[in-house]
């Protein structure tokens, strides 16, 4: 029988996509999600089309769902091809917010979820804003009345009240330095998830003991931190994910076992080369007293887009940049073969965008999709192009990006009107992505500005579409995600990576089946590079 797993804070759904992409000899998932719970309306959209998804064996979905990445219907006449298939979705995916929604009404979804089965998973990763070194930057440190700091109590609540065989719960590298009256965060969390009823003595819950997914023996707290670009992740995601073993299963969890490291231009590389969309120009700003306060008020130009337009523009910023540069002995050339659009939901190509060789091409190739979803580029403030195209210039030269003092260096211009910019608290502001290495950190940010997301490609001159972002974090191509491109791309900076939790997911799986373990050759793991 598969293995049931509850997933909590949910996001997007990318633990769950992970655990659920493990099957058997057969095709069979090991793992079957039985209920996700997201507070955020278009997360929860998403979580319920990849449920609708999972009703399907694996990697044998229905044409119509094809038809719908490719806009030729709409979400609900795809449900309403399958609505036996939609049902099972919506009881899965649980719109609900943990600390809010009443308790009786959560925990009826989970008994009727698991139907009395002991030896299921719970996952999930607590809201991490409070514990982040910016967010803590933001307000000086962590409070005892903010209430996101106790949120990863509600999941602990669940642990103590319907006690799983093994959790796997994620939170940001920040948690481990996070302290509140001299004392260190995690260091109460770890004890109170080993022992949950110290928190919540109205449930007689067992204990737990607490694993390092990377370290056999842990000595120090950053042993629980998981680099993730030493797994195959083309990012350098650094997140503290522990695994707790109930203390009844005499079983010691494996590790991860490290992979060479994937650079990004390996992984977005090959995507169809989409050009930036202008949408404004900074025209000034006038400094006003407002309350015996300095407050500065700037004004822009509307632009409409359109790639003649564009390409002024850029050839504009091109030659002035390639003059510059020139000066100071760097020699810069810029080919003139710019894209023409900004991309589309649906992009048909016919080609593969990644290459057949690459260790990840089976887990993100779709062939039935005959294309690419979600990858269209943001309109920016022309300025802003220029900023772009300097730095993927400049990242071409010294193999870095550039921070503001370089800006400085090579125009005043290049400086942009931002009361912040001369604060030294954002000299990275701007940065691009070195082709030649996995990507820095994908976080929720990326939905705000994309300016710390810069693609190293000058032609281009962008920011990161939902699709390249998507990639990083290792969404399989056919993943689609629901809402607005800013609520696409905050979901994806949310997410657990996959392809990760794919890994975690045979550590976890040889615990609770030790008996056809991969180590006993009773179970192949779907291997998909062999595929």
């Amino acid at each position: 029988m598969p293995i049931p797993i509850i997933d909590l804070f949910a996001g997007p759904g990318g633990l769950a996509e992970g655990f659920s992409s493990r099957t058997d000899k057969d095709g069979i998932r090991i793992f079957d999600i039985k209920l996700s719970i997201e507070k955020d309306l278009f997360a929860h959209q998403t979580l319920t089309l990849r449920s609708f998804v999972r009703q399907f064996p694996f990697r044998k979905l229905p044409t119509e769902y094809y038809r719908f990445l490719k806009e030729e219907i709409t979400i609900s006449e795809l449900y309403s091809f399958y609505p036996d298939e939609y049902a099972e979705a919506i009881k899965e995916a649980m719109l609900a917010t943990l600390g809010e929604t009443p308790i009786d009404e959560i925990d009826d979804k989970i008994r009727s979820g698991l139907d009395s089965n002991n030896n299921w998973v719970l996952i999930g990763g607590p809201p991490c804003q409070a514990y982040s070194m910016a967010g803590r930057s933001r307000v000086g440190g962590i409070h005892e009345d903010d209430l996101r700091v106790d949120l990863y109590k509600e999941y602990l609540r669940i642990i103590a009240c319907h006690q799983p065989a093994i959790f796997v719960m994620e939170n940001v590298k920040g948690l481990l330095s996070a302290e509140l009256n001299d004392e260190k965060i995690f260091h109460k969390i770890l004890r109170d998830l080993k022992d949950p009823s110290s928190v919540f003595p109205q449930y007689q819950s067992a204990s737990y003991t607490i694993y390092s997914l990377v370290k056999s023996n842990v000595k120090k707290d950053s042993d629980y931190l998981i680099k993730a670009e030493d797994y195959g992740i083309p990012q350098k995601r650094h997140r503290v994910i522990l695994l707790g073993l109930r203390n009844d299963i005499e079983r010691k969890p494996g590790i991860l076992s490290p992979k060479k490291k994937v650079n990004l231009k390996s992984i977005i590389g090959g995507l169809p080369a989409v050009r930036s969309g202008i949408y404004r120009e900074f025209s000034h700003s006038e400094t006003h007293i407002v309350e015996g306060k300095a407050k500065k008020k700037r004004y822009y130009t509307s632009l409409k887009d359109s790639y003649e337009g564009w390409l002024i523009y850029i050839t504009k910023y091109g030659n002035e940049l390639i003059n510059t540069l020139g000066k100071l002995n760097h020699t810069v050339t810029l080919n003139d073969n710019y894209p023409r659009n900004v991309g589309k939901p649906y992009l048909s190509h016919k080609d593969e965008t990644i290459d057949k060789s690459h260790s990840l091409f089976e887990w993100y190739n779709d062939k039935n999709i005959g294309g690419i979803i979600q990858h269209i580029s943001r309109a920016h403030l022309v300025q802003d192009l220029k900023r772009y195209l300097f730095a993927s210039l400049y990242t071409n030269i010294f193999h870095k990006f550039p921070r503001m003092e370089d800006y400085r260096k090579y125009g005043e211009d290049l400086i942009p009107d931002h009361d912040n910019a001369e604060s030294g608290k954002f000299s990275d502001r701007f940065r691009v992505q070195l082709s030649g290495e996995p990507a820095t950190t994908v976080t929720s940010h990326i939905s705000k500005d994309g300016h710390y997301f810069i693609h190293y490609d000058p032609v281009q001159c962008r920011s990161f579409t939902v699709r390249e972002a998507a990639r990083i974090q290792t969404f399989p191509d056919n993943y689609y995600f629901c809402g607005s491109r800013t609520s696409q791309l905050h979901q994806v900076g949310n997410a657990v990576p996959p392809y990760l939790a794919y890994q975690i997911s045979e550590i976890v799986e040889n615990i609770l089946n030790s008996e056809h373990s991969a180590t006993n050759n009773d179970l192949v793991l779907f291997d998909y590079k062999a595929q």
